[in-house]
This record gives structure tokens, sequence and C-alpha cells, in this order.
């Protein structure tokens, strides 16, 4: 068995490719656009790693998802948790969860997906202003 990509459905195409592609760094690996079934699939992956993917579906008839916290959350490994955190939050990204502990920080894509990441490796020593922030709203 081998694992091919985990699905998400997004509700506008321009902010979840800003946001998984230009703010956290995914790359478009491929899509699939699909006129009869009227939806868009879109996989993304880390640079240099097609094996793990995330399938961004777009159905382009509008329908509402809620939160998606029945979803769970998608985790990447991060070389520099408080250098990717500081880019996110200069781009506009909420850091739910700060990485106080120099290893483990949430965010939520546009359509309130929860993103965990971790700090490749052993955990940073706690640093500000991480280490004082508190969390905002869910994760």
């Amino acid at each position: 068995m081998k694992y091919l990509h985990t699905m998400v459905r997004v509700s506008d195409v321009d902010a979840s490719l800003d946001f998984y592609c230009d703010k956290l760094g995914l790359e478009e690996v491929r899509r699939m656009e699909n006129e009869q079934g009227r939806f868009t699939l879109i996989f993304l992956a880390p640079p240099g790693q097609r094996d793990a993917q995330v399938e961004l579906t777009y159905n382009w008839d509008p329908e509402a998802y809620g939160e998606g916290r029945n979803f769970g959350h998608l985790a990447y490994e991060v070389d520099d948790i408080y250098g990717l955190c500081d880019r996110l939050m200069k781009a506009g990204v909420t850091i739910n969860r700060p990485p106080r502990d120099g290893r483990m920080a949430f965010i939520r894509s546009p359509d309130n997906i929860s993103i965990e990441l971790l700090q490749k490796g052993g955990a940073k020593e706690p640093a500000e202003p991480w280490k004082s922030m508190p969390n905002t709203g869910k994760w």
C-alpha cells in the first residue's frame, strides 16, 4: 500500500493557491478540470516531495463546508518553524497556536483547514515573541 494524497474542499481557488503555494510554499504538481462533474482538482506538494500531496477540490457550484473540524489537520515538517511562522504572519496569516515550545504551531487555511507545522529534528530553544504569544481562535 502507498499513500497518495489527502483531499480538502476549497471554496476559492485563488485564495487557496495564495495560501498553500505563495504563503506556505507548496507547489502545484497537476490539475484536472472536469466539466461534466463540474469540479476542479489541484494537486499540491512540498518542493521535491511529489509523494506527499494535498488535493484541493473546487466544486463549481457553491457549497458551504463549515469549519472542517471533523477533518482533523494536515501536518508538515519544516526546517525553521520560527522563520516560517514569521513569514506567514507578515503575509497576513494568523498563527492560531504559536510555536511557544519551539516545536509545534497551528495555522488555518482560508477554508479553516487546520495545518500543523512541526520543527524538523528536535525542538528549537523557546524564543520571543513566540514564547509568550497566546493562542488565537481555534486550531
